[in-house]
């Protein structure tokens, strides 16, 4: 499914239950490698970038198995659907020497936190990637890694992988972070768990904080004050029973698609409604959308909603500056197909980390949003729309980018004509059965 085609829709009605996050997935199966004793991961994510951490861990001599999968699908290694996986933890110095280099595929996330770990772990390692992941900067988890005394390289200077790490003993560090990253402070903090003394990490903005959350959870010494997070070397982590919740972030193409098709009313459970990811909510709050949070409870020490969002009218353009962009970081592209049906200009800036994802969101969105007939003015951190756009289909780019491909798709359902979206089945790295969930809605 290379190409899909998608027609502009009278409305979506219905009920979802949408995949596990995606953030959570990648954490567990990395934290339970290190715990002493087995865990077991309820509700795991089986796409592509947490099959990749999966994989990258059984190189390291983790025991991995999955049970109770929903719905049945190809073996592990193929990514698709959801399901419980069980974990034989062998400590923070039970992984081994991987025989071969470790591929981490499109996952960013898989290669900056492992490296983190495997500075610190006594052995030898390479990590490398798809092409898309090996022009992805890297520098920033090397540089400040070789502070806290790591060997570790990477291609063109330190700046890309192929990254190759010579584990030791790692000291200790506090460590500023330049922009607010949760890939980076995560690093940081595994990286501190094998260092002596205390490692802090201060961030300019507050960041995602499920690893902080979660290593808390297993009994790590990890405190958080304000901005700045410290962790004790040598904690030694528990093994636990984790269920993920629903991903905020792919509900939020859902929660954008009901916004913006007339008569729409659509009711999405179990979702992760955790603080430091879903400033989209309060940007839609501002955006005068009806939005509503029910049924808000804890599951294994995250906070989940039943997210309810009717079509009311017209929204509103907002204005979206550089301290709110970590808690939006993965809502750019949708938050853009929103601001093109709102009323007024949208503008939203400090956001040019985007420029160095799975591709560059901005330029990305950009292009095919003018395509479809959006008026807007690129910057160089951000971006400025024109509302209530009279979008027509054509043939979009999705650039092998999950989070493009999902976007347009939901603008396509408000678009005259046939929208055509190239490359859609990068969708698997984080969502498969995307286009399946979307079309259930349709009414």
């Amino acid at each position: 499914m290379n190409n899909v085609e998608l027609k502009k829709v009278k409305n979506l009605k219905g009920e979802l239950t949408l995949p596990p996050d995606k953030s959570i997935s990648h954490r567990a199966i990395m934290f339970a490698s290190l715990a002493e004793g087995e865990s077991i991961v309820r509700n795991f994510l089986r796409a592509e970038d947490p099959v990749s951490t999966i994989n990258a861990f059984r190189k390291l001599g983790i025991k991995i198995r999955e049970e109770n999968v929903i719905p049945p699908h190809p073996p592990l290694s193929k990514g698709g659907g959801s399901g419980n996986v069980v974990i034989s933890g062998k400590g923070l110095y039970g992984l081994k020497e991987p025989f071969d280099v470790i591929d981490c595929g499109n996952s960013g996330t898989t290669a900056r936190l492992i490296s983190g770990i495997l500075a610190g772990s006594s052995f030898f390692s390479v990590l490398t990637g798809d092409d898309s992941l090996k022009q992805r900067p890297m520098s920033r988890v090397i540089n400040p890694l070789k502070e806290m005394g790591a060997e570790i390289s990477g291609r063109a200077g330190d700046k890309y992988l192929p990254m190759a790490v010579k584990g030791k003993t790692l000291k200790a560090v506090h460590y500023t972070t330049p922009v607010a990253s949760a890939q980076v402070k995560s690093c940081l903090i595994l990286a501190g768990l094998y260092a002596n003394g205390t490692t802090a990490v201060t961030e300019p903005f507050k960041s995602r904080d499920h690893t902080e959350r979660m290593l808390k959870a297993m009994g790590a010494g990890i405190e958080v004050h304000d901005l700045t997070v410290r962790i004790n070397g040598g904690s030694r982590l528990h093994a636990f029973d984790v269920s993920v919740p629903s991903d905020f972030s792919s509900a939020a193409f859902f929660i954008a698609a009901a916004l913006i098709v007339p008569g729409s009313e659509v009711l999405i459970k179990g979702v992760g409604i955790n603080p430091t990811r879903t400033g989209l909510l309060e940007v839609l709050k501002e955006m005068g959308a009806n939005v509503e949070l029910h049924n808000i409870r804890d599951v294994s020490g995250e906070p989940v909603a039943d997210i309810y969002c009717k079509n009311a009218g017209s929204l509103r353009a907002a204005k979206i500056g550089k301290e709110r962009i970590p808690s939006i970081i993965d809502e750019f592209p949708i938050l853009c197909v929103l601001a093109a049906q709102a009323d007024g200009v949208t503008e939203i800036r400090g956001a040019g980390e985007l420029r160095f994802k799975e591709s560059d969101r901005i330029k990305a969105m950009s292009s095919e949003l003018e395509k479809l007939g959006a008026g807007l003015e690129e910057h160089p951190d951000g971006i400025t729309i024109k509302g209530t756009a009279h979008l027509k289909g054509c043939g979009v780019e999705s650039y092998g980018d999950h989070r493009i491909a999902m976007s347009l798709a939901v603008a396509a359902l408000a678009a005259e004509g046939t929208t055509v979206i190239k490359g859609a089945s990068c969708v698997d790295i984080s969502f498969p059965g995307f286009f399946e969930k979307l079309r259930s809605l349709y009414r």
